[in-house]
């Protein structure tokens, strides 16, 4: 207490420089005197000087001790197994981390990681290209909620799809369906004969046509359900077996309905593949994709292996942001599916539209196996203007909620003349236009629907009844 006594008495004289100079006795005499003379200073001076002891105690000692209160036991994942949905998409991979207690996940934005003595990974990690802790959380997360045993991560969805075509042999033989995602098809176009596969486009609603489809070198059936973007529905479960009895692998892109909806694993596929740029992420501000495996097998090692070497890996903040998404993806589906349901039954009544693709609607045929294998129906339809192409676009030029625009799966509605954004080589009707349903009010939405269909019905001339002829 001499120095504290020392300083305090050195301060009260104008100074807050410490007098160092004096000897011990006066060391001595001056702390007696504080005691005696300044009982108040003295005891702000002992306040003062246990604090900074505190402050110093808890500033230097480990980050591992920070916390001497055994932290709480967190669900482990074969509990959230057990767990509802919701529940596994907000606890999936939420662990506190250890060394901050911090709730929210961290963005371990890091190329490169530190190395031990003997050159080996310290934690696993060892460059980017390969894996980093936040891509971790979100594969640790991705499988949590697909009911699967390992995911991996993609830059997009179509890398993601890519990479598993990339792990056939050549003389490998695929059936795709008709009414797939354009990009699928173009890689089979384009990129198959060069890695020496085969393919196939198949009606994946029609279990005799892919049976005799099938060939003894076929390795892979690919489904979309809904497909994108006639909304076809095929029977998950019964494509499954027929693959598995040809000892084929049964892929489904899984992007439109998400697992928040439908589970393909739960239901025999053997992977996953999701554009996680659309629901997963759900807010149009982020690109991604993902491959989850039923089982962490020696295929999810072959298609590891082509996105480390190839380069298709997510980046560190997007697969946070993915996560966050993810987080809400429950109750957002929830919200796009009865707004998508409400817009259906509009459109299907209305006298402009020539048909309404949604299978939450009892008229579409698919709906039966929909209501079997989805706890709801989704976001996306589509639906044909009867007066053709030009009308459709006319439509769309007359929204105002619904911005005219690729993509799908954000909060806002999107509304898109599909063949225009397939372009050359478009399978889709040159009169149907798409709709991604976002989470606004469905009477906003029905109202500006109502206005863009009335309004270019009258913008559009007018026939005098004469005919050319007359």
């Amino acid at each position: 207490m001499g120095w504290v006594a020392g300083y305090w008495g050195a301060g009260v004289r104008g100074t807050l420089v410490p007098d160092y100079s004096r000897d011990e006795s006066e060391m001595q005499n001056a702390e007696f005197r504080m005691q005696n003379e300044n009982p108040a200073i003295w005891a702000i001076s002992v306040f003062i000087l246990h604090s900074a002891f505190c402050i110093l105690h808890f500033a230097f000692r480990a980050p591992g001790n920070a916390q001497t209160t055994p932290a709480p036991q967190r669900p482990s994942t074969r509990i959230l197994i057990a767990m509802h949905f919701q529940t596994k998409a907000v606890h999936a991979a939420a662990t506190p981390d250890e060394a901050t207690s911090s709730v929210a996940p961290a963005i371990h934005l890091s190329t490169t990681f530190e190395r031990a003595a003997d050159s080996t990974p310290l934690h696993g990690y060892t460059y980017i290209r390969e894996g980093n802790p936040t891509q971790s959380a979100l594969e640790t997360a991705l499988a949590a909620i697909e009911s699967g045993e390992r995911a991996l991560a993609f830059a997009s969805g179509i890398g993601a799809a890519a990479a598993v075509l990339q792990t056939l042999t050549p003389g490998s033989h695929v059936l795709l369906p008709d009414d797939s995602y354009y990009a699928m098809r173009t890689i089979a176009r384009d990129f198959f004969p060069q890695w020496q596969v085969t393919y196939d486009l198949v009606a994946m609603d029609d279990l005799d046509a892919v049976r005799r489809a099938l060939r003894n070198e076929t390795k892979l059936i690919w489904a979309e359900s809904p497909s994108n973007p006639l909304m076809k529905i095929c029977d998950l479960s019964a494509l499954a077996s027929l693959a598995h009895e040809h000892e084929a692998l049964f892929a489904v892109d899984g992007t439109f309905a998400t697992p928040a909806l439908q589970r393909p694993i739960e239901l025999g596929a053997d992977l996953v593949m999701h554009s996680t740029t659309k629901y997963l992420g759900g807010h149009s501000d982020v690109a991604g994709g993902a491959v989850i495996f039923a089982k962490n097998s020696e295929l999810a090692a072959r298609v590891e292996h082509v996105r480390a070497i190839l380069g298709a890996t997510a980046s560190p903040f997007n697969s946070w942001l993915v996560l966050r998404g993810i987080r809400t993806l429950a109750v957002r589906m929830r919200v796009h599916s009865e707004n998508a349901m409400r817009i259906a039954e509009f459109l299907d009544a209305h006298p402009r539209i020539e048909g309404t693709h949604y299978p939450g609607l009892s008229s579409h045929p698919g709906h039966a196996i929909a209501k079997k294998q989805m706890s709801m129906f989704g976001g996306m339809l589509s639906f044909r203007v009867r007066e053709g192409r030009a009308a459709a676009i006319g439509v769309v030029s007359k929204t105002k909620l619904f911005v005219s625009a690729t993509s799908l799966g954000g909060t806002e509605s999107l509304i898109e003349h599909r063949a225009s954004s397939e372009g050359k080589g478009t399978t889709t009707p040159e009169n149907l236009l798409r709709l991604s349903v976002g989470l606004e009010h469905p009477d906003d939405l029905i109202e500006d629907l109502q206005q863009a269909l009335d309004g270019e019905r009258a913008s559009r001339p007018q026939s005098s009844g004469v005919s050319p002829g007359d």
